[in-house]
């Protein structure tokens, strides 16, 4: 019997670009859903951005693997009404515009629930859809400043002037995987009730979310610092040691040699170790410091104790336990294939997985009136990548 993925049969609209919306868009593709990518004459602007290769970006494909790119120019009249009929036959229309251009295009919910009432409708933004700031242009670099992540990542460092530069997008990954699985849910609620929904998700709102400690801290404040893991030196790089509770501590004093650890006034407790946090890790390091970091994480590891070197994503991506698995899909597009991470979600029937195609600017055109779905019988799952 042939495998179905959970969201065959399922049409999305993505009107998307950058990253938040087409890594959400993406997601759902993976699960199953056709998933039609509505691209200006120009293309989205991630298909211009490095790295290239033979002028296509495997940035661009790793978010948008597995999707339909049609072209339209919502700007003008044809392009709105073939959008108009793309939504009649669909499921989930997905959009993050600044507020207010899609309701300037004719496109935003409260027009599109007219003519499919069960439309369930996302809209991703910086500041979300209301409030005084939701107006405001914002990119992930931006919320994370806004948001408080950014300065509290600073005053957790020692040494440093400033807050860190910002190179990974994190309020962007963060708000699509929010955004996907609120569509998820809105979708069930159309399944047991008979209604769409539109749902507003934030970046700034889904950085509050991964700040929960911190968030607490600043309404009741401490006089005690947190206690923070810490880079330790080995010989030829960095490990990070994790005594998370008392049996991870002694599991570590006795691996390193310092069994008189587990009875020392200072680390004895996990009261006692939070008052010393900064000793501890110091004593911790003076193992480490000798030794290779691979030597350190196999000791610490076998004897039960949390403990990685810190690699780069070259070698983290060559991890075995990566192809075991089956972490990484092999994806094409015009220049040839590379790898792109599954969803960190495993179905047992192996129906979820990247679409093991990019597809090229306008290649579905061909597509305007939507009132049929396409079944969907092929196979998502990818093996492991050797």
């Amino acid at each position: 019997m042939s495998v179905r993925a959970p969201l065959a049969g399922m049409r999305v609209v993505d009107f998307t670009s950058m990253i938040a919306g087409p890594y959400c868009a993406r997601l759902l593709a993976d699960c199953g859903a056709e998933v039609l990518k509505i691209e200006e004459p120009h293309g989205d602007h991630m298909r211009s951005r490095p790295p290239l290769r033979d002028g296509h970006s495997a940035y661009f494909g790793h978010l948008n693997a597995g999707k339909k790119s049609l072209v339209l120019d919502l700007k003008s009249d044809t392009g709105r009404k073939a959008a108009l009929e793309l939504v009649k036959g669909s499921d989930v229309v997905l959009e993050n515009f600044r507020p207010g251009v899609m309701r300037r295009l004719g496109l935003d919910y409260a027009a599109l629930a007219g003519i499919k009432r069960d439309l369930v409708y996302c809209s991703i933004s910086g500041f979300g859809q209301t409030g005084p700031r939701a107006q405001q242009p914002a990119y992930a670099p931006v919320i994370h400043a806004a948001s408080g992540f950014d300065h509290t990542q600073f005053t957790y460092q020692d040494g440093q002037d400033r807050p860190a530069k910002t190179g990974i997008f994190v309020a962007d990954v963060l708000a699509a995987v929010y955004a996907f699985g609120a569509i998820q849910t809105a979708l069930i609620g159309r399944l047991r009730h008979g209604h769409g929904q539109f749902i507003d998700v934030a970046l700034m709102d889904s950085m509050l979310n991964l700040l929960v400690f911190e968030c607490q801290e600043a309404q009741f404040p401490s006089d005690t610092r947190r206690p923070l893991y810490v880079p330790m030196r080995a010989r030829d790089g960095f490990v990070i040691v994790a005594p998370v509770n008392q049996r991870n501590f002694e599991q570590l004093a006795d691996a390193v040699g310092h069994s008189e650890w587990k009875s020392d006034p200072r680390f004895a407790t996990v009261s006692a170790r939070t008052a010393h946090w900064d000793a501890l890790m110091a004593a911790i390091e003076e193992w480490t410091a000798p030794r290779p970091a691979r030597s350190c994480e196999e000791t610490l590891m076998a004897a039960g104790v949390p403990c990685s070197r810190y690699l780069t994503v070259a070698e983290a991506l060559a991890d075995p336990q990566l192809a075991a698995r089956g972490a990484l899909a092999r994806v094409r597009d015009g220049a040839g294939e590379f790898l792109v991470p599954n969803p960190p979600f495993r179905f047992a029937d192996g129906s979820v997985g990247v679409g093991s195609t990019v597809p090229e600017l306008g290649a579905h055109d061909t597509i305007t009136s939507i009132t049929k779905r396409e079944e969907q019988h092929e196979e998502t799952g990818r093996p492991a990548v050797p």
